[in-house]
């Protein structure tokens, strides 16, 4: 008897958490961003180069369920792919890509949400530089743990909504700094689908401190860009 009302008990408390909590659902973003910055050398080339006003591709997709101590999937993608050609005296490339891949869990969901997590940022691509008196060309491939926190509010009856975001992790090698913040319009909403066109500003920190190489990344600027939920 008292097994069978340990069980129903349990059984009432399971279906009354997926009964307040949400629906399966699909995240996803794809946004441009208009961004500038620089490149910090120390070791073995010397000196600062700015990055030239140029356009980059971020996007996520997260899965968000309603099954309890289980975490939400997020990944966070960044193809930061930008030039500066100063003729023949001196040229930078950043030819880079960033993953995030980021288990959370939601704390409020409600007017106002926030989500924790933690995860790894996968980093990966190429530096080259040159002027003319010395050259640099290096290669980076490296994964870094990372903690992931977001926070955000809805303005009841708009469709008007904000959200800050932020990504910091670090290994031996790379330290990573990622911080955006933005503002939100859904023009459709149902119980289906949510759509809504966005406008932010980012900004990320690279810094690579390696046996041979030495060099800091700093990306800048606004973004804009659409967001659906399923």
């Amino acid at each position: 008897m008292k097994i069978s009302k340990c069980t129903l008990l349990a059984t009432t408390f399971l279906l009354s958490c997926f009964a307040h909590a949400d629906f399966i659902g699909l995240k996803g973003d794809v946004n441009y961003w208009l961004l500038n910055g620089k490149i910090d050398n120390s070791k073995p080339l010397t000196g600062n180069n700015d990055i030239d006003w140029d356009g980059g591709l971020q996007a996520s997709i997260a899965f968000e369920h309603p099954i309890p101590l289980l975490p939400n999937v997020k990944i966070k993608y960044t193809d930061l792919n930008t030039s500066t050609d100063n003729g023949q005296y001196s040229s930078n490339k950043v030819d880079l890509t960033n993953t995030d891949y980021i288990l959370y869990y939601e704390i409020l969901d409600n007017i106002v949400s926030a989500d924790i997590g933690l995860g790894m940022a996968n980093i990966d691509g190429k530096i080259k530089q040159y002027d003319a008196l010395q050259s640099f060309n290096s290669s980076l491939s490296d994964n870094a743990p990372i903690a992931y926190a977001s926070v955000g509010a809805k303005l009841p009856f708009t469709g008007l909504s904000a959200k800050g975001e932020v990504v910091v992790g670090a290994n031996s090698d790379v330290t990573l700094t990622d911080v955006q913040a933005e503002l939100q319009y859904d023009f459709v909403k149902s119980m289906l689908l949510d759509v809504g066109a966005k406008v932010g500003y980012r900004y990320m920190y690279i810094d690579v401190d390696e046996n041979k190489t030495k060099y800091k990344l700093d990306f800048n600027g606004p973004y804009i860009g659409l967001n659906a939920h399923f």
